[in-house]
């Protein structure tokens, strides 16, 4: 259940978003008719907006917020199909804290010195003393050469690579996400630069960013529902709007059910992120991310059908949430492997 001080942050955020609507700011960097070009940006406003906002700062000890909180900017930025990444940067926050950086912590909480937090899932190896790994997806921010790269990896170990050191080499790719920038970062790290941070981090860590990228995904979705409303309710066919016709009612019943019901599961896995053994997280996390991503994209496919297909191109902002939901749904282990985690 929101609070009403979490409604208010959410309607503060909203209007900052509706003031500098980061839809329009994508279609005015892109090329021909609106049609996206190259890779996407973070907008530089969004940056300012954290510098002056706090809101990287949110987990902090001194400010006191809580994942209910995160979730609600959370939800208000997939809404808006924002290109800034709200939860990573409010979580690279926190982890510094945990690390006892209370230097970059602030920085980067202040928006002074904001850093990158990347996880080595994939391909980390040991040669000698020096650690050789490839990061999980990321958003990147602008300007990467000179931003501190913070390197979390599976055992519960903390690496700082300074802007411009030559043992990083962060490699942009592009994905179906037309409205955020993704990369990888290869990684040579030494062994003795290793900041232990306490067992189960790094675990804590992966099923707080999952659980936030389907909090976005949903905010998407319920705004691809709102639109989806509207639009039955203008549209005029056979001498009626649309919204009339048993079908098209059946189909804005289905995502608004979809969309309440992601939403209510979603809830319970943000709460299960207080719990600090993985065990006690792992059913509300998997449940919740599976169920988000799958409803999701259900919802996208629902409002295309009722737009009669017009947001099957770049055209149209459904096209835009379409590819950010699908993005969202397999960057952190797709539905299929969250359901093969339930019942193993």
């Amino acid at each position: 259940m929101i609070t009403a001080e979490q409604r208010e942050l959410a309607e503060s955020e909203r209007a900052w978003l509706g003031k500098h609507d980061p839809i329009d700011h994508l279609r005015s960097q892109s090329g021909r008719a609106g049609a996206p070009e190259g890779l996407a940006s973070v907008d530089p406003r969004a940056l300012t907006h954290v510098r002056e906002s706090g809101l990287a700062s949110i987990l902090t000890a001194d400010a006191g917020g809580t994942h209910p909180d995160l979730a609600v900017l959370t939800a208000e930025h997939g809404r808006a199909a924002s290109s800034l990444p709200v939860a990573d940067l409010a979580l690279g926050a926190w982890l510094l804290e945990l690390a006892g950086r209370a230097d970059l912590a602030d920085a980067h909480a202040s928006g002074d010195r904001v850093v990158t937090v990347v996880t080595s899932p994939y391909g980390q190896s040991l040669h000698g003393d020096r650690i050789a790994a490839i990061s999980a997806p990321f958003v990147v921010l602008p300007d990467p050469a000179d931003r501190d790269l913070v390197v979390l990896t599976d055992d519960d170990a903390l690496f700082v690579l300074p802007a411009g050191a030559s043992r990083r080499k962060i490699e942009t790719f592009a994905t179906l996400d037309l409205t955020r920038p993704w990369a990888r970062a290869r990684l040579d790290v030494d062994a003795a630069e290793r900041v232990a941070l306490p067992v189960g981090t790094a675990s804590w860590y992966r099923d707080a960013i999952a659980v936030h990228r389907a909090v976005d995904s949903v905010g998407a979705a319920e705004e691809l529902l709102t639109r989806t409303v509207e639009y039955a309710g203008q549209r005029e066919q056979f001498g009626a709007v649309i919204g009339s016709f048993q079908a098209v009612k059946h189909h804005c019943a289905t995502m608004a059910v979809r969309v309440s019901a992601a939403q209510a599961t979603l809830g319970a896995a943000v709460d299960s992120l207080a719990l600090s053994e993985a065990s006690d997280r792992r059913r509300p996390v998997d449940a919740a991310v599976a169920y988000a991503a799958d409803a999701a994209n259900s919802v996208a496919g629902l409002a295309q059908q009722v737009h009669g297909g017009i947001g099957f191109t770049w055209e149209h902002d459904l096209h835009l949430y379409l590819r950010r939901i699908k993005v969202n749904g397999n960057i952190d282990g797709g539905v299929r492997e969250r359901r093969r985690a339930l019942v193993s």
